[in-house]
């Protein structure tokens, strides 16, 4: 079963050119196409992707505020901005509104089809300076156990390498051993801190 991704892009030849990529990639399906923020949260309710590739500078509503009322209706909806610099500021906002992740808009086919791929699987892309900024908002919060008091030394290297920005697979191949035995580890890091999406672990993982 492919995965189903919309694309939320006004720049027409980018959206068409990303619709085509994941056409012919195999395991994806562009299942459907918006030039606003506001076509799409209309439509993206009633066509319930899997994962949707959402600009950060649109026309009219802009891409921030369109993830926070998409997750308000379809919070089952995965969102991975896009993003022509690295906006420090935008991209934290939009994870502050249920992002769960971001890509830069020159990023490799593979990437992209990679960091598409980590989405579906619960993960969330995104560079350690951007979790840091997650972390000054966590901190804002009531403060919660150390993670080092829970988790064993290989769960704590996982997530090292988590906090660093390092993809699944990628991670695999440092510490050898197989996707499957990651994944298996960042689910069990998940239960023990108690949170549900990477950029949560990771904050927590900074916070020591």
């Amino acid at each position: 079963m492919p995965i189903q991704v919309s694309i939320v892009e006004d720049n027409d030849q980018l959206r068409g050119t990303l619709a085509r990529l994941l056409n012919r990639a195999e395991g994806f399906a562009c299942l459907s196409q918006y030039a606003d923020a506001e076509a799409a949260l209309e439509g993206l309710p009633k066509n319930r992707p899997q994962v949707v590739l959402m600009d950060i500078n649109l026309p009219g509503l802009n891409g921030v505020e369109c993830v926070r009322r998409l997750k308000q209706v379809a919070p089952e909806i995965s969102a991975v901005m896009l993003t022509a610099y690295e906006d420090t500021e935008n991209i934290f906002n939009a994870l502050a509104a249920g992002a769960n992740g971001y890509l830069l808009k020159r990023a490799p086919r593979a990437e992209l089809l990679e960091a598409i791929r980590e989405v579906h699987r619960g993960g969330s892309p995104m560079t350690t300076h951007i979790a840091r900024k997650v972390v000054q908002s966590f901190q804002r919060t009531e403060p919660s156990p150390q993670p080092g008091e829970t988790l064993s030394a290989r769960e704590q290297e996982v997530l090292d390498h988590l906090s660093q920005g390092f993809l699944y697979k990628e991670i695999a191949e440092k510490m050898g051993i197989s996707y499957e035995t990651v994944h298996t580890y960042i689910r069990r890091i998940y239960e023990k801190l108690q949170v549900r999406t990477r950029t949560e672990a990771v904050a927590k993982f900074l916070r020591r």
